[in-house]
């Protein structure tokens, strides 16, 4: 079974100190407000658990998420000043999504999953 479903989502996993737990809250409403200006934004969101923050998040296609780490880069740089840690990061897309990925993020060593089949409505 295919898919026709271009979307790509990215799953970041954020390991927090815990005496930067509520400025980590700060950091997800001004993430929010970045990303509210994105028009190839699907959903995007900040869940957690423990010491661990994920930020749930998808894009109509490969150049929605390149221009949304654009957007946010240099807040995602100032979260890192914080003793912030990137522990796991997935990108999920079609193999031609994943493709158009694959250098610009080279930098970041995502794990890169190809969505083989499904749908979306």
């Amino acid at each position: 079974m295919a898919t026709s479903d271009s979307c790509v989502s990215i799953h970041p996993y954020f390991r927090i100190p815990a005496d930067q737990l509520t400025a980590a809250h700060s950091f997800c409403e001004r993430f929010i407000a970045k990303t509210q200006t994105e028009p190839d934004c699907l959903y995007y969101g900040f869940s957690f658990a423990d010491d661990m923050m994920h930020c749930r998040e998808g894009y109509g296609g490969a150049e929605g998420l390149l221009a949304h780490l654009k957007n946010v880069g240099p807040l995602i740089e100032e979260l890192l000043t914080k003793g912030v840690t990137i522990e796991r990061l997935e990108v999920h897309g079609t193999a031609d999504e994943i493709e158009k990925l694959r250098e610009p993020m080279a930098g970041l060593s995502p794990q890169f999953f190809v969505l083989e089949c499904g749908f979306r409505r």
